[in-house]
């Protein structure tokens, strides 16, 4: 366990002054966000943590601490990212990018949390067969502690118009969801498409 404290020591440690600056000579760097699943119950959240690298490397292995995650003891806290996908950051933009990660423990083996990890081996078994993987993915606007377009007291009407519609009075923060939308576009994901939902300021989008 020892060397994956190390490396995270040594990471953490790493200040942009450091990851630009190599023997004197200043080198371009960019910001390798890395994203996993957590261990909250009953439901995930997701949980990031920054690092600036040099432009000539790509983002590698890294640690955090499992015991602020619900993914580890505090006498046992490591945990390993290890990158499965980068991708552009569309919301910093430059050559910065995401780096999503599946979580292992400190022999390498899966984390007990990590699911990603049943799903590759049986992908990997089938690989010959032309497999499909999809997702939507519904959510709500909340203003407040109501929903997007809701009255201030009360209800709204019952849902018929407000399924794939269109118009200022059923329709409520298409502005953000499109900025969802191109970011998806702008850092490769296979986004398939997005529509309102049955009820104001629910929408839904599409993975796969």
């Amino acid at each position: 366990m020892r060397h994956i404290q190390n490396r995270k020591h040594h990471s953490d440690h790493m200040g942009p002054e450091r990851a630009v600056t190599e023997r004197g000579i200043t080198t371009m760097a960019y910001i390798a966000e890395y994203i996993w699943i957590d261990g909250t119950e009953p439901t995930a959240k997701l949980r990031s943590k920054a690092q600036v690298i040099a432009d000539d490397k790509e983002p590698g292995i890294w640690g955090f601490d499992g015991s602020s995650t619900n993914q580890a003891t505090g006498d046992q806290s490591d945990v390993v990212l290890n990158p499965v996908l980068v991708t552009p950051d569309p919301i910093r933009g430059g050559n910065n990018k995401l780096v999503m990660c599946e979580t292992l423990l400190t022999d390498m083996s899966p984390h007990p949390t990590n699911t990603r990890a049943k799903c590759a081996a049986s992908a990997e078994q089938y690989s010959n067969l032309d497999t499909w993987f999809g997702l939507e993915q519904e959510y709500t606007f909340f203003e407040g502690n109501s929903p997007l377009g809701w009255p201030d007291n009360g209800f709204p009407a019952p849902q018929g118009g407000y399924y794939c519609g269109v118009g200022s009075e059923e329709i409520f923060g298409r502005e953000v969801v499109n900025a969802h939308l191109q970011a998806c576009i702008d850092a490769g994901l296979h986004i398939a498409g997005i529509n309102a939902e049955v009820m104001p300021g629910q929408w839904e989008f599409q993975i796969g």
